[in-house]
């Protein structure tokens, strides 16, 4: 069941992906001071959501993923010294 919703959710992508990309074929310019780029607007678009998704992520797990695993092994490392010796 998981594959299928991975491979639905690819085959979704790559349509999506295709369609900005032959809706939106004029080039376009992007100038980022020291770089100039000059691709088509549709791989500019799809450029910058994926850019977009990726620092959402990274961020995300920056700061939610990391400070639960501290507080996690932080916790795991009082409950170790907290066990009765036998």
């Amino acid at each position: 069941m998981y594959r299928i919703i991975v491979i639905l959710i690819v085959a979704l992508a790559l349509a999506l992906g295709l369609v900005i990309g032959t809706l939106n074929p004029d080039p376009a310019s992007l100038d980022l001071l020291w770089i100039q780029i000059r691709w088509p607007m549709g791989l500019l678009v799809l450029s910058a959501c994926a850019f977009g998704l990726l620092v959402g992520i990274v961020l995300a797990w920056v700061f939610s993923v990391l400070p639960l695993r501290a507080k996690l092994r932080k916790s795991r490392s009082r409950e170790s010294t907290d066990l009765p010796v036998r």
